[in-house]
């Protein structure tokens, strides 16, 4: 994907038949800072967080539970978790990029282990 910046673009899933389930909202966090910031101070977002490059994440002072995927550099979900806030998941070692939503709206996009996203950005 070449270099990337903070921004917004689409999330498209793909289906069972490879078919795009439809496309999500998307922030791009891939500055230090932005990286940092994450989804903290916030009540909810609306659509998906990428943090790139990123294998670990944790919900330390969040106020709500979200769902976290974890990418390979092919953008091929290695892993979904559903985290409470204060919680500290093992990191992934293969992942590349983390996406980050509210809790439940990775099963509503269809996003499980072996999908592969593309991004709009």
């Amino acid at each position: 994907m070449g270099k990337w910046r903070n921004g917004s673009g689409q999330l498209m899933v793909a289906g069972q038949d490879g078919s795009v389930n439809g496309s999500v909202d998307l922030e791009v966090a891939a500055s230090y800072a932005a990286r940092r910031r994450g989804l903290l101070g916030r009540d909810g977002i609306e659509g998906a967080l990428l943090i790139t490059p990123c294998n670990s994440v944790h919900t330390f002072r969040m106020r709500f539970a979200i769902d976290v995927a974890y990418l390979d550099k092919e953008l091929k979900v290695l892993d979904v978790h559903t985290l409470r806030p204060g919680r500290l998941p093992l990191p992934r070692w293969r992942a590349r990029h983390v996406l980050e939503a509210e809790a439940g709206a990775m099963a509503r996009w269809g996003l499980r282990p072996g999908v592969r996203v593309s991004l709009d950005v």
